[in-house]
């Protein structure tokens, strides 16, 4: 988890980036930002970091997966250890972005490049680059009253409650290519893909957030698609083995492969099925997964929304099945009209 309580800004500079493609200007400022009072640095604070809130964290890589060689990865070596002034490292990083910044659909915007202390990650304080973009201006209103009157006017700026793009480096695991945050609000597109993809140039860390998203993905994936092709099952019976799945990575602070097949999928055929949907799943999509890992519980509340308990009857019921499936019978009248019959003890 990041904290920016504490956090102070070290150096700050700006630079305008426009579209290559549609001959836009790179402006590049002459020298760092002042600034000038506290209350402005906790704006900026607030409007660069507000956004990073979750654990999801990435290193940096490049063809191959020889992240030495990645020009973002360069200036951030260069900006911890110092080798050259803050602010030539945030010309080369805007010039880099101009570069990069290719496809006509791509916004212009100003970029900051910011300089921090004493962000905490996970727990421990380290020092940390920031790359922001602004690409959007808002309306607001200022109210002026010096003049024995009151007048109003209309005019456009940043929103400091919307980070349009942004990336923390922190300098931690130098040896993987560094950790690295990242906030991009645009939409799904090429275009949108420029600033984690060709910017950036990140890959996803093998960590506890990572591993906890991809197996529950795995999990998902094989009750819902592969299953029902290789048994006979209710849809109760999907709904159940779902709800167990995230019950596994609730009640658990680790994850051990061979202990959550035995709990969650009991029978020793669907066990094979899975290690053999899992092995498949794998292959085909590049996943890396440990076998036993420290499982994220911010993970683990960003899939479960994804884990749909729901019994759709028709258009007439939706029946939320939470807990013990025992307690949910179906049938089928003289008839032919279908039926489930449910116990509880109470209502509320």
């Amino acid at each position: 988890m990041i904290d920016s309580n504490y956090c102070e800004i070290e150096g700050i500079s700006a630079h305008h980036i426009g579209n290559k493609s549609n001959e836009d200007e790179l402006i590049l400022s002459k020298e760092e930002l002042e600034l000038e009072d506290e209350v402005l640095s906790n704006i900026l604070i607030h409007y660069f970091l507000k956004p990073f809130t979750g654990e999801e964290l990435y290193n940096f890589t490049f063809s191959n997966g020889e992240f030495e060689l990645n020009p973002l990865f360069t200036y951030s070596d260069s900006v911890f250890k110092d080798a050259i002034p803050f602010h030539e490292n945030s010309i080369k990083i805007a010039q880099y972005l101009f570069d990069v910044s290719s496809h006509p659909n791509i916004k212009s915007g100003d970029l900051f490049a910011v300089r921090f202390s004493n962000i905490k990650l996970g727990g421990e304080p380290v020092e940390a680059l920031g790359i922001f973009k602004s690409e959007n201006r808002h309306p607001f209103l200022t109210i002026n009253a010096d003049s024995g009157d009151i007048n109003i006017q209309a005019k456009r700026g940043i929103n400091i409650d919307k980070l349009d793009k942004g990336c923390l480096i922190f300098n931690k695991g130098r040896k993987e290519g560094y950790r690295v945050a990242i906030v991009d609000k645009s939409n799904k597109g090429e275009e949108a893909q420029y600033w984690k993809d060709n910017f950036l140039n990140l890959k996803t860390r093998n960590d506890g957030f990572q591993n906890t998203k991809a197996f529950l993905d795995i999990a998902k994936s094989f009750v819902t698609k592969q299953l029902p092709e290789d048994f006979e099952v209710e849809k109760t019976d999907k709904i159940d083995l779902l709800n167990r799945s995230v019950e596994y990575f609730k009640a658990n602070d680790s994850f051990n492969k061979e202990e959550f097949e035995t709990q969650v999928f009991q029978d020793e055929d669907v066990i094979e099925s899975f290690r053999s949907f899992d092995t498949n799943y794998r292959q085909e999509n590049e996943v890396e997964i440990k076998d036993d890992f420290d499982i994220s519980t911010q993970a683990v509340k960003k899939q479960q929304r994804y884990f749909r308990s729901i019994l759709k009857l028709d258009k007439n019921f939706h029946v939320y099945i939470h807990g013990d499936k025992s307690l949910i019978e179906k049938g089928i009248e003289s008839d032919g009209r279908k039926f489930y019959k449910i116990y509880y003890e109470k209502e509320d």
